[in-house]
């Protein structure tokens, strides 16, 4: 992979860093907490992003990403501006392999491979795994998915527009192997949810 810095066209990161970050950093965390809870991320915590990248991807990503972090582009990022934009707002490593990521972000659905391709730790280093942001078209609550497990109170519901038919059955094989396995952050235009690895999905 190319890594010359293209700063031609670079969108800006977080207006006030300090700010920005801690209010995406609670988001995600509120969202994990709470699998299922679709986040509107407010246009002031981030003006804009690279194209091909919704608001709330960019910010999640530059809230979680640092000099120690490797991150994987899905196909359709790779050729624009996403890669220089994370790279110098936070420092992180673009890797070719998927399985080396420690974080992914894919354009979309049909642009993210098999979850089974992503490093899942160990059950010595479960932590070791990686943490997936797939941008969708739309995030609503009450619809879709059902969803039930940790900081569930009975059953929530999602719904994450364009995300694929074979994504359920995937989860499936990826809570099969608790303690290891994938955490994702779903991004549309305007918000964000979660999927933590130990969230049952049906349908």
């Amino acid at each position: 992979m190319n890594t010359t810095l293209d700063l031609s066209g670079l969108a800006a990161g977080f207006d006030d860093a300090s700010f920005g970050s801690q209010t995406v950093f609670r988001h995600c965390l509120d969202a994990l907490s709470h699998p299922g809870k679709v986040i509107t991320v407010e246009p002031s915590v981030l003006l804009s992003a690279p194209a091909g990248m919704h608001r709330p991807a960019a910010a999640i990503l530059l809230a979680l990403l640092d000099q120690d972090t490797r991150l994987w582009l899905s196909p359709a990022l790779r050729g624009g501006n996403a890669g220089a934009f994370l790279r110098f707002h936070t420092g992180c490593t673009i890797v070719d392999a998927p399985e080396s990521a420690d974080f992914v972000l894919a354009a979309s659905g049909a642009d993210l491979p098999p979850l089974a391709h992503f490093g899942a730790g160990s059950e010595s280093y479960p932590d070791r795994s990686a943490t997936l942001v797939v941008q969708c078209t739309a995030l609503t609550a009450g619809s879709g998915w059902s969803l039930s497990g940790p900081g569930i109170q009975d059953r929530a519901w999602l719904s994450a527009e364009g995300i694929g038919d074979t994504f359920a059955s995937q989860w499936a094989e990826n809570r099969a192997g608790f303690p290891c396995g994938v955490d994702v952050f779903f991004a549309s235009a305007d918000a964000l949810a979660a999927l933590p690895r130990t969230t049952r999905l049906e349908g």
